[in-house]
């Protein structure tokens, strides 16, 4: 019997899952989704040549306020991608989007906090006063267009755990990591993100309910879009685990 090994395994199965009937805004079959999160649920660091005490997850150095997320890049096609955030402690990947994609994380090592959310459909955006005391201790009150979302996830994941999916318009869609411990996060995302597509990632601020005229309801909040934060840094990093025979 030949050998495969787990990440051409994990790439064979993804080029069945998401075959040319899955496009933008299409979710895989339930068979085909339970499939590929089996292949995922078996994965464990050395699969894909990680080991926690690799340079990419060590603690920022004293004095920089914002830890460097590493990213391996592993496989991307128009139909999926496959790759690796390292994440050092205290590292966050805010909060953002997935538009038109089913997107499935598998955990690695370490332990991670995700807050994700979904839009509520039956409440269109509206432009409201948002007051924030952070900086001073008068009310900062700005005018800015926000969307009512749910709160689908607001837990810390610790490895071994199983994976992770999200739908296009379920499952917390738009999420946020925070790296409690260093760790890495195993992502599929299909299709992957394509600006001329128009799959471009938006990020977010969000806002507890109490921030508005409208008063608090409990497991929602207010999101309103913004540009990418200034202080989250992406740096590549070569893919040194085993090879991906592409068919």
């Amino acid at each position: 019997m030949v050998y495969v090994s787990p990440v051409q395994k994990l790439y064979n199965t993804c080029n069945e899952v998401f075959d040319d009937s899955c496009s933008a805004g299409i979710i895989p079959s339930p068979d085909n989704i339970q499939k590929l999160k089996a292949v995922l649920d078996d994965f464990k660091p050395a699969d894909v040549g990680l080991s926690p005490d690799m340079p990419h997850f060590r603690a920022s150095v004293a004095g920089k306020s914002t830890p460097v997320i590493r990213y391996i890049h592993i496989h991307e096609c128009e139909k999926f991608s496959i790759g690796i955030f390292c994440l050092p402690p205290s590292g966050v990947i805010p909060l953002h989007n997935h538009p038109g994609m089913t997107v499935f994380s598998k955990l690695l090592f370490g332990t991670m906090h995700i807050k994700s959310y979904d839009w509520v459909d039956d409440i269109p955006p509206s432009t409201s006063a948002v007051v924030s005391t952070s900086k001073s201790k008068q009310p900062d009150v700005q005018q800015t267009e926000v969307r009512l979302a749910k709160v689908k996830v607001n837990s810390n994941f610790t490895a071994p755990c199983n994976t992770s999916i999200l739908y296009p318009n379920d499952g917390g869609n738009m999420h946020c990591f925070t790296a409690v411990t260093a760790c890495a996060v195993l992502d599929v995302l299909g299709p992957p993100y394509s600006e001329p597509d128009g799959r471009h990632c938006q990020y977010y601020l969000d806002f507890p309910l109490a921030d508005f005229s409208e008063g608090e309801k409990e497991g929602s909040a207010w999101l309103s879009e913004r540009e990418k934060p200034e202080d989250l840094t992406f740096v590549g990093e070569l893919y040194r685990g085993p090879v991906i025979v592409e068919n």
